[in-house]
C-alpha cells in the first residue's frame, strides 16, 4: 500500500523530471556548428528549382527567383494583356516581408541556436504545406482566373523562399543564397584556377558548382512534376517532404564545441 506521502499521480522523481527538462533546454539553446551547414544550402537549391519551375508553368511567375518577377512586373507596368505581371509582384512582396520578418527573427534571438534553425525551417515548412493543401483542394490549372486560389499559395511559397536566403546569412555562406545563381555563374567561371585541376580542391568553387547542380536538378524534377497529372500539388508536397528533411538535421546536428 503506498504511503500517505507519496504522490498520488506517481511523480516519485521530481528532481529526474527537472534534470530531464533542463538537459533538453540545454540541448535546444546549443549554439550550432555551421561547418557543413553548405550541405544544407545546396539542398535548398534543389528545393527552390523544384518550386521555381513548377510555379513558372503553371503560375507563369517565379516564387524564388525575384530577379525574373522584377522584370516581369515592370514589362506589366508598361502594359501588357495578362496577368502574369500581377503574380510577379505578389511573389516580390511576400519574398521581401519574408526577409523582414525571418532576418527579424533571427536577430531577436542567438541566430545559431537548435531552436532558433529548427523554428526558421518549421515556418519555412508550413507555409509550403499551406500551400500544397489550398493546390490540393482547389487544383489551380495553367489558365485559372486570378484569384486567391493562386496568389494565397504563390505568396506563402515566396514568403518561405527568403527564409533560406536569410540562413544562408546566418551560417556565413553567403555565396550560397539558393534563390540565384548568375552572382554564382560569375564567381564559377571567373576564377584564377578554373580550368586548372586545383580546382576540384577548393572548397568555394565545389559550393558554387554543386549550386548549379542542386538547382538543375530541382528544376527538371519540378518540370517532370508540372507536365505530369499530379502537377504542382506534387511539386508543393515533394518540396515539403525534402524541407521537413532540413528540420530534422538540424534538429540533430552538431552543436559548436567552442574552445
Amino acid at each position: 500500500m503506498p504511503s500517505e506521502s507519496e504522490p498520488l499521480l506517481g511523480n516519485r522523481h521530481p528532481r529526474q523530471t527537472s534534470a530531464r527538462s533542463q538537459r533538453l533546454s540545454r540541448y535546444f539553446h546549443d549554439e550550432l556548428d555551421p561547418r557543413r551547414g553548405d550541405l544544407l544550402l545546396l539542398f535548398c537549391y534543389i528545393i527552390t528549382g523544384l518550386l521555381d519551375s513548377s510555379a513558372v508553368f503553371i503560375w507563369g511567375s517565379f516564387v524564388s527567383m525575384q530577379t525574373g518577377n522584377t522584370v516581369y512586373f515592370g514589362l506589366g507596368l508598361v502594359g501588357t494583356d495578362d496577368d502574369r505581371w500581377i503574380k510577379s509582384g505578389v511573389s516580390i512582396a511576400g519574398f521581401c516581408l519574408g526577409s523582414l520578418c525571418f532576418a527579424a527573427f533571427h536577430r531577436a534571438f542567438s541566430p545559431r541556436q537548435r531552436w532558433v534553425l529548427c523554428a526558421s525551417f518549421l515556418t519555412q515548412l508550413a507555409c509550403i504545406t499551406a500551400a500544397a493543401i489550398i493546390v490540393t483542394l482547389y487544383r489551380p490549372s495553367r489558365d485559372a482566373p486570378l484569384s486567391w486560389l493562386v496568389l494565397a499559395p504563390l505568396a506563402l511559397v515566396a514568403f518561405q523562399g527568403s527564409g533560406q536566403a536569410v540562413a544562408s546569412r546566418v551560417l556565413k555562406y553567403n555565396g550560397l543564397t539558393s534563390v540565384v545563381l548568375t552572382s554564382v555563374y560569375c564567381d564559377l567561371f571567373s576564377h584564377p584556377d578554373f580550368l586548372s585541376p586545383k580546382v576540384v580542391g577548393i572548397a568555394e568553387e565545389m559550393r558554387r558548382t554543386g549550386a548549379v547542380v542542386c538547382l538543375l536538378f530541382g528544376v527538371i524534377l519540378g518540370g517532370l512534376w508540372a507536365h505530369s497529372s499530379v502537377g504542382l500539388m506534387g511539386a508543393l508536397w515533394t518540396a515539403a517532404f525534402l524541407k521537413a528533411g532540413i528540420v530534422l538535421a538540424w534538429l540533430f546536428w552538431r552543436k559548436e564545441e567552442h574552445l
